[in-house]
């Protein structure tokens, strides 16, 4: 799997989340200050409403920005099995029952899926829970998380 493949969808995705939620806060001020929306007295909220979104979607947007700008100065280091894991790491974890997921461990935009090479990848962070139990391990290393209530077990076969 390329990371260098995966850090271009990353930026991409970002980048186009970040001119949406630009477009998205445009068009909520917009109507926030419309002329049709002044309020004729005080339960006509539309254009207050409005407003919230507009903030919100801005500060969204503001986000976005910073994740923007932490993966485009973000160098990416290759790993070996003795490697400690830390940022930039590409992470192939096994559960008990031996089903496998990639991870990818980022400065931020925790959550995203991405598809590279027909196998999906999730975003983390060092301060995920995950991203914490998986700075400083190795291949072969293994390590207990709880999910959902339970606790499960899991080993690093892969560090790219």
């Amino acid at each position: 799997m390329n990371k260098t493949a995966l850090l271009e969808q990353i930026l991409n995705r970002l980048q186009t989340d970040y001119a949406l939620l630009l477009q998205a806060a445009r068009s909520a001020h917009a109507a926030a200050t419309h002329e049709d929306n002044i309020p004729d007295s005080k339960y006509e909220t539309l254009a207050l409403e409005a407003s919230y979104i507009a903030q919100g979607q801005a500060n969204r947007a503001g986000e976005i920005k910073q994740a923007l700008e932490a993966y485009r100065q973000l160098p990416l280091q290759y790993f070996t099995d003795q490697t400690p894991i830390r940022l930039s790491a590409l992470v192939q974890l096994e559960d008990e029952q031996g089903q496998q997921r990639w991870l990818f461990l980022g400065p931020a935009a925790g959550g995203m899926k991405l598809n590279v090479a027909g196998q999906e990848v999730l975003v983390i962070t060092p301060e995920s829970p995950l991203g914490e139990q998986l700075i400083g391990l190795q291949v072969d290393d293994s390590f207990e998380l709880l999910s959902a209530g339970k606790r499960k077990d899991y080993a690093v076969s892969d560090v790219r």
